[in-house]
């Protein structure tokens, strides 16, 4: 098993599971943080530290497709080890359903 992001995460970016990972097996875009799915050790302690519930484990309804795109832009994007702060508009976008047409393909500003 292995734990993913999903596209609650987008616009939100709150990050508060970055500071607990023991493997440091995120990766920052734009406006989402993704699991590289091949480093994460299945430990489950980001799961409950994200506000909007986006971290999930690879059991859920469509899994396959949640894999595909953590694996797919944790190569591409740039990896986090610290928290960041999340963009001004986070609360906004929290309980906004359906996300993923927004999410943006480019890595965060370094």
């Amino acid at each position: 098993m292995t734990y993913v992001v999903i596209d609650a995460c987008i616009k939100c970016k709150y990050q508060d599971c970055i500071e607990v990972c023991p493997v440091d097996c995120f990766y920052e875009g734009e406006n989402m943080v993704v699991i590289n799915t091949e480093e994460c050790i299945d430990c489950g302690v980001c799961e409950p530290e994200c506000p909007v519930e986006a971290i999930k484990p690879d059991t859920i309804p469509d899994a396959e497709k949640w894999v595909a795109l953590n694996q797919e832009y944790a190569e591409m994007w740039p990896n986090i080890a610290e928290k960041g702060d999340p963009p001004a508009d986070a609360d906004d976008w929290a309980d906004t359903p359906d996300k993923l047409s927004q999410l943006s393909e480019n890595p965060a500003q370094q």
